[in-house]
């Protein structure tokens, strides 16, 4: 049987309509297409959706600014900022990958529970570090893993080539650039450079594919020449060192100053540390012991003391002084000398450092004539040198001088100095009666210097210590071969919890040459020698007799006369006596 077959009738303007109506429909979805692509000022168009695409990739990225160079006086740099590139991560996202949490760790040295655990710590935070300060070569290995949520930012790391030698001066920075020690805080303002700013577009993982603009460049900070000449820093270490270890003492500084310009050629101090490596570091070892620790400074305040006696016209470097029978009471106390010295001039008891002779002498002025000198050499007051914690030590001053008081405070007891106070107080006496400000800085131009001291007493007491390292003087062992010497040893009882200490002892020695036209002063200070000796002349002197020597050629000082061959060598009293020749 057939089936029946329906034809269906469309009706004309229906099948029209609908035609009509996808033609409308296709029209108004490419005028939509136009409009955010093409039409200008349109409403969500196209300068909507790129400002909205430039917002999800560009982003403000700021420049780093490199830290100021510190150089030594001849350029040698101390602290530079190289480059470095710091990795971070977004917690939350890093979260999502956290089954490769091993793999990162090990990458970057880290156990794996300890980044696990910090990621916890940070998980609401919106940005953590994974490790600062890593080269560039070691940053792109983690970087190759293509972890979400990590990423770089370029940072700059101080280095210090000279490491341990000016590490004291020089001082460090923290792992933020900022200084914390030494001259990195002090000028940390001047040193510390202005970041700048681009606009660059970063891919979905952070990157960095293309810069768009820059905003504003970074600058970097101003640099710094300090005073110190690095040939001579490395042989006051050296020497130092080597004293320190040789006498098993507890510490030592070394302070080396321009006798013209008050500069500071060299300061270092034992122990060190090493500024590029502080993992071990220990914090008695980060003072500047030169600048910040005080001490009593014993006999090296004797010349003082004479060049205050000198002034008053009571004294003259021939007067007469009887220290017999050796000792002598002063109030309920004796002082001694090691012999009866008898009669003896002024300079002979700067010579054999006569207590007897000296208290004879202080006690024939007033106190404050003493204490009033030991002021104006720069005692009891700062340098100026703006050192962070440098210790301006103390001078009592008081309304009526007791004898004992008076006497002890004349040869360096119950007063306070640093190593670099004693330094200045000794170029007065080198300078001719001038005294410079102390700087740490290189001069352009000399500074302006007061007279604190007439030119002819100073003179005569520069003149009295070149005795003091001659034949039968204290300081036999800081003559210096080729140069005439002058200065000073010291041997202070430290105090202990029971008052002065028979077994702990400061050696000093404080000195300059050449005597007749000084270049450099020069103070050696070693605390609490323990290897036997301990005496200024056993122990300090000779560090000032090959410190200064070795400096005097580094600087190119004519010699004062030509040094005694092996043959030329004459005993006398079991003790080796060069004869010097004075060159024409």
């Amino acid at each position: 049987m057939k089936a029946k077959t329906h034809t269906v009738k469309v009706v004309r303007w229906r099948f029209y309509f609908v035609l009509l109506a996808l033609l409308c429909l296709l029209c108004a979805i490419v005028w939509h297409l136009a409009s955010i692509q093409i039409m200008p000022n349109e409403s969500r168009g196209y300068e909507f959706l790129q400002k909205q695409g430039l917002v999800r990739t560009l982003r403000l990225e700021t420049i780093p600014a490199t830290r100021g160079v510190i150089t030594d006086r001849n350029g040698e740099p101390l602290a530079i900022s190289t480059p470095v590139v710091s990795l971070w991560a977004q917690p939350q996202e890093l979260q999502l990958s956290i089954e490769r949490i091993s793999e990162l760790s090990k990458e970057l040295s880290i156990k794996s529970d300890v980044l696990k655990e910090k990621l916890s710590r940070f998980k609401n935070k919106e940005f953590m570090y994974l490790r600062r300060h890593m080269t560039p070569a070691d940053a792109d290995e983690v970087l190759a893993l293509e972890i979400p949520g990590v990423y770089a930012q370029q940072e700059y790391r101080r280095f210090y080539p000279a490491g341990e030698v000016a590490a004291h001066l020089v001082g460090f920075t923290n792992v933020d650039d900022k200084g914390q020690e030494g001259l990195e805080l002090a000028f940390d303002k001047w040193l510390t450079g202005e970041a700048g700013k681009k606009q660059v577009l970063k891919d979905l993982r952070g990157r960095i594919f293309k810069d768009v603009s820059l905003i504003s460049e970074a600058k970097a900070g101003n640099d710094i020449a300090l005073s110190i000449d690095m040939r001579l820093q490395y042989l006051a270490y050296r020497e130092l060192k080597e004293a320190v270890k040789a006498h098993k003492a507890k510490s030592g500084s070394v302070v080396l100053l321009d006798a013209k310009t008050g500069e500071v050629l060299a300061m270092v101090n034992q122990p060190s540390f090493n500024p590029n490596d502080r993992s071990g570091l220990k914090v008695h070892a980060l003072r500047n012991r030169a600048m910040t620790d005080q001490f009593e400074p014993g006999s090296t305040m004797k010349p003082l003391t004479v060049m205050a006696a000198l002034e008053t016209g009571r004294f003259s470097p021939n007067t007469q002084i009887d220290t017999h029978p050796g000792f002598l009471r002063v109030g309920k106390k004796t002082l001694l000398d090691p012999v009866d010295y008898g009669v003896m001039d002024v300079g002979k008891i700067l010579q054999k450092s006569s207590q007897v002779g000296l208290t004879k002498i202080s006690l024939d002025l007033e106190g404050d004539v003493i204490r009033n000198m030991f002021f104006r050499v720069g005692l009891g007051q700062g340098t100026g040198t703006g050192f962070p914690g440098e210790s301006v030590g103390t001078l009592p001053g008081y309304a009526k001088w007791q004898p004992i008081v008076q006497a002890n405070f004349s040869f360096g007891y119950g007063m306070s100095l640093t190593t670099l106070q004693l330094a200045q107080a000794y170029s007065v006496i080198a300078n001719s009666g001038e005294k410079n400000p102390v700087s740490l800085l290189r001069l352009n131009e000399e500074a302006e210097s007061t007279t604190v001291v007439q030119p002819h007493i100073a003179k005569q007491v520069a003149k009295m210590l070149q005795r003091v390292v001659q034949k039968g003087g204290t300081g036999t062992r800081a003559d210096v071969p080729a140069y005439y010497a002058a200065g000073k040893t010291g041997t202070i009882h430290k105090v202990g919890n029971n008052g002065y200490s028979d077994n702990r002892y400061l050696s000093l020695f404080a000195g300059f040459a050449p005597a007749d036209n000084p270049k450099i002063i020069a103070v050696v200070a070693i605390d609490e020698p323990s290897a036997g000796q301990y005496f200024g002349g056993e122990v300090a002197a000779p560090v000032f007799s090959s410190l200064v020597e070795n400096g005097l050629r580094i600087l190119h000082i004519t010699p004062d006369y030509i040094p005694a061959k092996p043959t030329q060598v004459v005993h006398k009293n079991n003790h080796a006596v060069a004869k010097k020749e004075p060159l024409s």
